[in-house]
């Protein structure tokens, strides 16, 4: 342990805290040295914030528990964390007569049973991914048709939800996300502790998570961030006691601090108190002091504040040392089952639900059971919706919740269907897509949970500070413009990092010598011709609940000008373009918790019967990702899928720009770059095309670009290796700034300047050579003279006549949203360039 705080620093600091005042992390650590006296007044202080949250929640003097089973679904895992007991080998299972997993049936007996006692929560419980660690997981799973051990708790999870009401609350340790997208549908709360920041008891073999892959700090609190951005309710918490110093306590806390102000969506903090067990590497490790229990529950309150709910487990103190829990800021005892034991900590039974109650009176508290979502996101997602709460549960939570958002007394849970939202796939809102498109403005400037939807715009500020982004004009290196240029003159697609950068960054004579190379190779490739296709954009819907901190399209189902268009409406406006002369239609639609999960096979399979020899070029990957979560089809099944309903290609958008230091400023719940590189990965492997884009010019710096077109000349370089499908072209996408949210906060700059423009779009045509023949550029996002010069600059295709383009005029575009062909052939022939029409794959038509 590190040094101990001497008694004047212990008195300064909790002089702050009485004062309220915000406390760092030094100001932390002296505190969870506070004893006697000190501490009495530490644990007070950390009392009244915690009396303050709750009157502010509607609830004064109301601590809660969930009434929960425990569903030991496995207890193999790949770690080795040296106080478990929890964990077992195959070999243990096996002579005790069990099988590597819990089978349907036992996990529906124990789920029924608590069901029948007044439970309302069923807790899954098991080890990290133990078919990485375990042949026999992997052949107990493969035996039953499941892939992972995930996909098995996701399908017993709906089993529980439709046979027996309970809420599954799933406990299942690291996990990606994309995977806990998969699981939001099937479970209205998840959890994983983070345990500690200490990289040290990680990294120092002995120490208590030496050899044990998912207790990596870093990881977890991956895990925690992409939670938040996925709009999860979440528990985590802190094990303290397990050989970290006071120091790493406080740093721990502060770090859950940080995820839960940035994304909101940290529902409860446990802070869980080490018991040493017998058969563990720490055996003979001491069980954590009541007064340093104490403390940390105090400190954790007072750096957490008013709003977070704290939660220490009553069975692993005595009965009685629960007051001194109550005394130092608990406002929850967590899950307390009546029929099934602690299985992490099984040699400490819970107390009864009729001692734990008399007890909290006597300390002047109404003990009242919640669900396992909290109270504030059971409100919020049934209050006119929210994204915290997928629709396919959320009447498995109204069926069981009070209008306050805890549980309704007496209640009985009951099986219900696990389906689709009332109402199916039906027009709502603002139908007329023309008046939507043309008339000027919004009812509202802004969708109407601005304040909250984006996290918070500190923390986004912070963010943006550290991707290093330039203000102004990049810096020009001259010295090496000439060798560079010389470099790419000689192998345009094979350039150096560094060479790449300072073309990337040319100014004046050197950048207009990048955009005749430009030129060249765009001519000596494809031609003279600009090409364009006759097409017509659907955006069917502008419900989104994903956040994008740079989108001003996205709308709340219950705002003014939302809207979602019904299938004969899309078939009806596919229908009219057709016979307007279009040969493609792409579609695009917000994230929309309450589309079916058939929704985008169903949209494919209209246009198709309606006008069968359209085009459809449809569905971002974040899309894709979507429809997987929605049907628990793999990426892979629902693009083959999306395929035999006659979708012909994808856009490759949802890009933005393809590092996750930039992506997560931009966006709060966005895919991360390595599921938007498998998407569209997978995609060619199927034998669908897509497009690829880069929306740059807010947070983002050339270096930025330049890696962004590296990971797609990557990508393409595997499809042409394989003979599959690839990108078609390339469509740079300037960033307009003027109703965007991450502008308006003050944290995004105005969009891209022209030297930017230029550079971009020649320096795709360069880097990209030799595997992406057609560069885009946008007239939407450029105008008319914007678009006559980048192609001067290596483009050589206009986009589509589009007819309706919702997306980039609501972020505040003024160069329109439609253009006749005769528009678009002005636009070359304003340049002595001639125009020709082209097919989405870019065969001539």
């Amino acid at each position: 342990m590190t040094e101990l705080p001497t008694p004047q620093q212990v008195r300064r600091a909790l002089a702050r805290a009485e004062r309220a005042a915000a406390l760092d992390v030094a100001e932390a650590t002296v505190l969870l040295a506070a004893r006697g006296e000190e501490l009495d007044r530490l644990t007070a202080a950390a009392a009244r914030v915690r009396d303050a949250g709750l009157t502010a929640a509607g609830r004064p003097g109301v601590v809660t528990y969930s009434p929960k089973v425990f569903i030991p679904v496995t207890k193999l895992c790949r770690d080795r964390c040296h106080y478990c007991t929890f964990v077992a080998s195959p070999g243990q299972l096996r002579r005790a007569g069990h099988e590597m997993f819990l089978s349907p049936d036992e996990i529906l007996d124990i789920a029924r049973e608590g069901a029948s006692m007044g439970c309302l929560e069923a807790l899954f419980t098991l080890g990290d991914r133990p078919e990485d660690r375990w042949p026999e997981a992997r052949e107990w799973l493969d035996s039953k048709g499941y892939d992972s051990t995930l996909a098995y708790v996701r399908a017993m999870a709906v089993r529980v939800l439709e046979e027996t009401g309970l809420l599954p609350h799933l406990n299942p340790g690291v996990m990606s996300w994309e995977e806990m997208n998969r699981l939001k549908p099937v479970s209205p709360s998840m959890g994983m502790m983070l345990e500690t920041t200490s990289r040290r008891l990680f990294e120092t073999k002995g120490e208590a998570h030496y050899g044990s892959p998912d207790k990596d700090p870093a990881v977890r609190l991956r895990v925690l961030e992409d939670a938040g951005r996925l709009s999860i309710p979440f528990t985590t918490g802190l094990l303290v006691g397990i050989g970290e110093t006071l120091r790493e306590r406080a740093e721990t806390i502060f770090a859950l601090r940080k995820v839960a102000t940035q994304f909101g969506g940290v529902q409860e903090v446990i802070v869980q108190n080490f018991r040493s067990k017998p058969d563990t590497a720490m055996r003979h490790a001491d069980d954590l002091p009541l007064d340093d229990y104490r403390a940390v529950i105090a400190v954790t309150r007072l750096v957490l504040g008013p709003k977070a709910r704290v939660q220490a487990p009553p069975n692993l103190v005595d009965l009685e040392e629960c007051r001194a829990l109550l005394d130092a800021g608990v406002d929850d005892w967590g899950g307390v089952s009546p029929l099934t034991p602690d299985h992490v900590n099984p040699e400490r039974p819970w107390p009864s639900l009729e001692r734990l109650t008399d007890l909290t009176a006597q300390c002047g508290f109404e003990l009242r059971p919640r669900l396992t979502i909290h109270p504030e996101y059971v409100r919020a997602a049934l209050d006119g919706g929210s994204p915290w709460l997928d629709p396919r549960v959320s009447a498995h939570v109204a069926a069981l919740a009070t209008d306050e958002g805890l549980a309704r007394p007496g209640v009985r849970p009951v099986g219900l269907p696990w389906q689709e939202p009332d109402g199916g796939f039906a027009s709502a809102g603002r139908t007329d897509l023309h008046t939507a498109v043309d008339t000027e403005g919004r009812t509202e400037d802004r969708r109407s949970d601005f304040a909250d939807v984006y996290g918070d715009w500190g923390a986004v500020k912070d963010a943006a500070a550290g991707t290093g982004r330039v203000d102004g004009a990049p810096a020009v290196l001259h010295a090496e413009g000439a060798e560079a240029l010389r470099a790419a003159e000689a192998d345009p697609g094979n350039l150096s990092d560094e060479h790449a950068y300072t073309l990337m960054t040319a100014e004046g004579a050197l950048l207009d010598q990048v955009t005749r190379l430009a030129d060249d190779l765009r001519r000596a490739t494809v031609g003279d011709d600009v090409t364009y296709v006759v097409n017509r954009n659907i955006n069917f819907t502008n419900v989104c609940y994903v956040g994008c901190r740079f989108c001003a399209f996205a709308q709340r189902r219950t705002d003014a000008d939302a809207y979602s268009l019904s299938l004969d409406e899309v078939a009806d406006r596919a229908a009219e373009a057709w016979d307007l002369g279009a040969t493609e239609v792409c579609m695009q639609g917000g994230i929309d918790p309450e589309l079916p999960a058939s929704a985008y096979f169903d949209l494919v399979t209209a246009v198709k019967t309606r006008v069968p020899d359209m085009h459809v070029h449809a569905f971002s990957p974040m899309e894709i990702v979507n429809g997987t979560a929605r049907t628990g089809l793999s990426i892979e099944d629902f693009l083959i899928k999306a395929r035999e309903a006659g979708l012909g290609s994808l856009p490759g958008t949802a890009a933005e720009i393809l590092d996750d230091e930039v992506r997560w400023v931009l966006t709060k719940g966005k895919l991360p770059t390595r599921t938007w590189i498998e998407v569209i990965s997978t995609a060619h492997r199927v034998g669908i095309p897509t497009t690829s884009t880069m929306m740059y010019g807010h947070v983002d710096n050339p270096r930025h670009w330049v890696n962004h077109l590296r990971v797609l000349s990557r990508i393409q370089d595997a499809s042409l290796e394989h003979g599959a499908a690839r990108f078609t072209e390339f469509v740079p996408l300037p960033f307009v700034h003027t109703s965007s949210p991450i502008y308006l906060a003050g944290v995004a700059r105005p969009g891209p300047t022209m030297r930017d423009n230029l550079a971009v779009h020649a320096m795709a045509r360069i880097l990209l050579h030799g595997r992406i023949d057609n560069i885009q550029t946008s007239w939407v996002k450029l105008g008319t003279e914007g678009t006559q010069a980048m192609l001067q600059a290596g483009c050589n295709d206009v986009g589509g006549t589009l007819m309706e383009e919702t997306i980039s005029r609501m972020a505040g575009s003024e160069h329109g949203s439609a253009k006749t062909v005769a528009e678009l052939v002005a636009i070359g022939a304003g340049i002595g360039r001639p125009v020709r029409e082209r097919t989405t794959t870019y065969a001539a038509r």
